[in-house]
């Protein structure tokens, strides 16, 4: 790669693992369901006037709107809300490769390797070391919400493949629609109208700023620089740096938001991100990247 474009990676990278920083902070501004709400909105309405129309056929983009964005970010961003560590977070969601596979092997019939079980068997290692360390310093609850949000990752990613977007990001804004309204209705129905009109108005410039973060840094530049990327490189050259993602991220939730990280979450971390590797070798294949942002994830289109 070249070297403009090798620090365009590692800037992606970055800006997807300090996103889980930033939605700590957001969720102390906003209740859960609400901020993610606001998250597709602001991601979603200004950018469909630049992208031009879907490229897919719409009943792709509601079913990965619903699963993707209702379940999987209202799980996400619930669990971090009901005491899951924003580094923590980062890390548990790498399992979505391991439930991404599994699921196509049911639905699909994709044979996975001996190498790519393998890797799964050790992320799998690493999420029970997780679970372990954050049942002696956390709720195991919040804990079960991040898994499960993994798991709704990775049906989306499945139908994502079946929908073979030709545009990532066209994709992902129009994607981006789907759970505003449904979300709302959700944050109306749990959270309380009362609660939702007293965040927003005691909106801040931080708060707005959390979600100007999470929708246009994270979700419109990071797919834009990544859909670049994958137009230029082989995805196995783009692939590694996506598992920068939870070092950045728990990086950056130990350096501004104080989180300690045992010896027991770095072993997860090195038996999950290990095996996420491993459980990514592919032979004889031509596929479009997991992103691991915690924003969505366009899949393989394709083989060689």
């Amino acid at each position: 790669m070249r070297p403009v474009h090798l620090a365009l990676a590692v800037v992606v990278a970055a800006v997807w693992g300090v996103n889980f920083t930033v939605i700590e902070i957001g969720l102390d501004h906003f209740p859960p369901l609400l901020f993610s709400a606001l998250r597709f909105f602001a991601a979603a309405l200004p950018a469909v006037f630049f992208v031009g129309r879907p490229k897919v056929a719409w009943k792709w983009i509601v079913a990965v709107g619903l699963v993707l964005g209702v379940a999987k970010f209202g799980l996400l961003f619930v669990g971090m809300d009901a005491g899951m560590p924003a580094g923590l977070s980062s890390l548990v969601l790498q399992i979505q490769a391991v439930f991404t596979a599994a699921v196509a092997f049911a639905v699909l019939g994709e044979r996975p390797t001996r190498i790519r079980v393998l890797g799964m068997a050790i992320a799998l290692a690493g999420i029970v070391v997780a679970a372990v360390d954050e049942g002696t310093t956390g709720p195991l609850g919040a804990f079960a919400l991040i898994v499960a949000a993994a798991a709704c990752w990775g049906v989306s990613n499945v139908l994502t493949r079946k929908a073979a977007p030709p545009d990532a990001l066209n994709f992902m804004v129009w994607v981006s629609t789907v759970p505003v309204l449904p979300l709302l209705a959700l944050s109306l129905l749990v959270e309380g109208p009362t609660r939702d009109y007293d965040a927003l108005r005691a909106l801040d410039w931080q708060g707005a700023g959390t979600v100007v973060y999470v929708a246009w840094v994270t979700t419109v530049f990071g797919f834009g620089a990544w859909g670049l990327l994958l137009r230029r490189y082989p995805a196995s050259t783009v692939a590694p740096f996506s598992l920068l993602v939870p070092v950045f991220g728990m990086s950056s939730a130990a350096l501004f938001l104080g989180e300690s990280v045992s010896g027991l979450r770095w072993c997860a971390a090195a038996l999950l991100v290990g095996g996420v590797a491993l459980a990514s070798v592919t032979r004889g294949r031509r596929e479009v990247v997991h992103p691991v942002d915690g924003a969505a994830s366009p899949v393989a289109v394709g083989r060689s």
